[in-house]
């Protein structure tokens, strides 16, 4: 390992002070690590033709005209990469879906982006994993 020198303001330092000590990290360092590799892993992702495992987290208003059909046919149209989806009634107009997908990072992200880009859908998120499964 290679010591390294940062600079950061006082409050980021205190935000991350409360990260160690809030998740029970025994030191700055291995925080930082944790933080860093998911930053990475965020900002690259897989390869677009890597296989992968993602939560595509989103919300929507489903009195929006058509909009649970047009995300219906978004699903039926990639049903290889879809495996389940979990649906809650968040009040009289918001629905919160949690899709699972598996497949080529390329196609999952592509998925993903048309369904978070439907008019209508109101906040939305993908977390993309590698998927391990040959290890």
């Amino acid at each position: 390992m290679q010591r390294v020198t940062i600079t950061m303001e006082d409050a980021l330092l205190a935000e991350l002070d409360a990260l160690v000590a809030r998740r029970g990290y025994q030191g700055r360092s291995e925080a930082l690590r944790d933080l860093a590799r998911a930053g990475m892993r965020q900002l690259d992702g897989p390869a677009p033709d890597e296989p992968c495992v993602a939560a595509l987290v989103y919300v929507y208003d489903h009195a929006r005209r058509d909009l649970p059909n047009r995300l219906a046919n978004e699903f039926h149209g990639h049903h290889d990469l879809a495996v389940s989806t979990l649906h809650v009634h968040l009040d009289v107009q918001s629905c919160l879906e949690v899709a699972i997908l598996k497949g080529p990072a390329g196609e999952v992200r592509h998925m993903a982006d048309h369904v978070i880009a439907e008019r209508g859908v109101r906040h939305g998120q993908l977390v993309l994993l590698p998927s391990d499964s040959a290890a």
